[in-house]
Order: C-alpha cells, then sequence, then structure tokens
C-alpha cells in the first residue's frame, strides 16, 4: 500500500481498502444506512478509528443536505444564564437530546432589537437544521421570520398570538402553567389564607399569562393591590414582594410565579420581620431544588419537568427535519406538547 504522506488526511479510498469492501459500502456504514451486514460494518468501523477517518462535512452536505447542528435562541441577556437555573437545566436537556441525534446545538442571543437582523441572517444561511427558540414575547417579529424562511422550528413555551401569527403553524413544548397555578393558589385556600398575593412574571410572556390566569380562576375578585408583576429575576421579586407588603400589609399568604422571584420575595419578608408560614404563605414555581431546598424555610412550589421540556423540544425538531417535506412546502409541523405539573410541599406553607 502506497504510504500517505505526514498531515495528509485519510480518505474514504483508504478506508475501503483497509477494510476489504468498495467506497460505497463504507459510505453507507458512515452515514447510518442499513442493510450491511453486522461483520462488515464492525470492520469497517476498526478500519475508520485505526486510520483517525474524519468526514468531510461539506461534501457530507450536498449529499444529505444536513449540517447537523441546531440554533438554539434565547431572547435573553447573556448573563441570566448564569444566573438563572431554570435556563441551564433547559439548555442541558437540549444538549442530551441532540447529541442522542449527532448534532450540535448553536447558541444565540438576542438581547438588542438590532440583534434580529443578526441573527435572522445567520437562520437563513443555511448554517442549521432547525431552530429551538425561548424566551420569547409578545408580539416577537421571530416566530413569522422562521416561518417565512421555512426553516423547522420548536418554541419552548406557547407563542402569543401577534401580528399575522397562526398559532397552528407552530409547535412548541409547554408546562400546564395554568392548572399548576390553579393547584398552589387552592393549596394556599386551604389552608386558611384569605390575603392572598401574587408576583407574575413580566405580562408579554405566555408563562407569566398563564399563571397569573390560573391564580384567578380560583380568586376571582382579586383587587389589583395584591398583584405585583415581576420579571423572572431575584431581585424583581423582592422589588414586587416590597411593593406588595407597602400596598396590602395585612397579607398572608404570596403565590410567586417563579422559585427566583420567590427568594427574594422570602428575602424581603425577613427584612420587614415577617414570619414564614406564620404571617405569610409562600408557594413558588418551578421546583429548582437549587433554590427550593436552600431557601430559609424551604420552598413549597410547583415542579415542572424542565430538562425534560428541553429534551421534547430538541426530539421534536429532530423527528420534524427527518420528515421528507411535502410537495409546495417545508416540513408540516407536529403537534405541540404540554407536560404536567405537580405541587411540592416544604416549610414555607
Amino acid at each position: 500500500m502506497t504510504e500517505r504522506l505526514i498531515g495528509q488526511r485519510p480518505t474514504l479510498e483508504d478506508v475501503a481498502l483497509r477494510a476489504g469492501v468498495s467506497k460505497s459500502t463504507v459510505s453507507r456504514v458512515i452515514n447510518g444506512e442499513p442493510k450491511v451486514r453486522a461483520a462488515v460494518a464492525e470492520r469497517i468501523r476498526e478500519a475508520v478509528a485505526e486510520l483517525g477517518y474524519v468526514p468531510n462535512q461539506a461534501a457530507r452536505r450536498l449529499v444529505t443536505r444536513r449540517n447537523n447542528a441546531v440554533a438554539v435562541v434565547v431572547t435573553e441577556p447573556q448573563n441570566r444564564l448564569f444566573v438563572d437555573p431554570y435556563f441551564d437545566r433547559q439548555i442541558r436537556g437540549i444538549r442530551q437530546e441532540l447529541v442522542q441525534h449527532g448534532a450540535q446545538p448553536v447558541l444565540l442571543f438576542i438581547e438588542e432589537h438590532d440583534d434580529y437582523a443578526r441573527v435572522c441572517n445567520f437562520l437563513g444561511g443555511g448554517h442549521v437544521d432547525g431552530a429551538l427558540l425561548f424566551s420569547l414575547r409578545a408580539d416577537d417579529p421571530l416566530p413569522d421570520m422562521v416561518e417565512q424562511m421555512e426553516l423547522p422550528a420548536v418554541f419552548g413555551g406557547r407563542p402569543l398570538p401577534g401580528s399575522g401569527h397562526r398559532s397552528d403553524v407552530y409547535t412548541y413544548v409547554d408546562a400546564d402553567n395554568r392548572g399548576g397555578a390553579r393547584e398552589a393558589v387552592r393549596h394556599l385556600v386551604s389552608l386558611g389564607r384569605r390575603r392572598i398575593a401574587t408576583i407574575t412574571g413580566p405580562l408579554n410572556q405566555a408563562a407569566a399569562i398563564d399563571r397569573l390566569d390560573g391564580y384567578r380562576d380560583v380568586l376571582l375578585d382579586t383587587p389589583p393591590h395584591l398583584l405585583a408583576e415581576g420579571d423572572f429575576t431575584l431581585q424583581g421579586g423582592a422589588d414586587a414582594m416590597a411593593l406588595l407588603l407597602d400596598q396590602a400589609p395585612d397579607l398572608d399568604a404570596v403565590f410567586v410565579a417563579s422559585d427566583l422571584m420567590a427568594s427574594g420575595a422570602l428575602r424581603i419578608l425577613r427584612e420587614r420581620g415577617r414570619s414564614v408560614p406564620g404571617d405569610v404563605a409562600v408557594v413558588g414555581f418551578d421546583n429548582l431544588e437549587s433554590i427550593a431546598e436552600a431557601t430559609d424555610p424551604p420552598l413549597t412550589t410547583v415542579h415542572q419537568d424542565i430538562e425534560e421540556m428541553g429534551r421534547l423540544m430538541a426530539r421534536l425538531l429532530c423527528d420534524r427535519t427527518s420528515q421528507q417535506p411535502p410537495q409546495g412546502g417545508g416540513p408540516r409541523p407536529l403537534p405541540s406538547v404540554v407536560t404536567p405539573t405537580r405541587l411540592v410541599l416544604r416549610k414555607s406553607t
């Protein structure tokens, strides 16, 4: 066999020669195609390992029209990912599932209006097979943008309707936010609490709206001074709790729309001399153990399986990108998924 030049990459022909098979057989094994005998496939994989063969990705893309890369688009400041364990959980689930499908996540951030053009140029440039998008706000242009470029996409959370939005064309994964909030508030009512306030998330996001609706399903005529809007951050929860105590000093319970905000709320209650749950019972939402089990007292909260939701998003997208596109359009949207929630009781109620 002719010796290869030092530094020269092994080729498909080299693998075929080493394994004693044709190039087409090597190609079928590398591309995961069936109908190759197990013993032959194993011999080819051994030859690939011995030679250190790496497929030419550019050539493979010409044949498969796949990049094996998925955009993960987050409309949040980058520093949120380092302080909010929610995003860590979701991205961990996404990555775990993509790895199973041989795909690589590409993380993109939208923090300012100008970022939309940059991100959409990348998404439309043929660099990725699809996109996973979350933390969208009302009237966010991203859903319409990805629909117009016929890019397969799955949304983390229900996209809010906006100008030109058609909900039937979007696939999303969400938790039962309204049902979880309803269960939390019913629990507070069952404890005999009568002045139950709430700290919402930002009311231009579907999750925050749905959790407020669940609260209102139980408490139909809540006065406005028992509602305060937060922003799903620690400081946002602290600020909203301080405002509620100023407006309604006799409140005896609070449903908080995230564990991170609930942690900030508990800090303010301590500073104001309110005992939990003696004076004020507190329920959060998310069941992030790193927060809920570390608060003083440990936090009663609504559980949603954040990591599994990330995996479901990635799985749905991979299922969609593997579809053969029908004539006259891109892949059809797959059914959306709403995952169940449950109340986890700890010492804050």
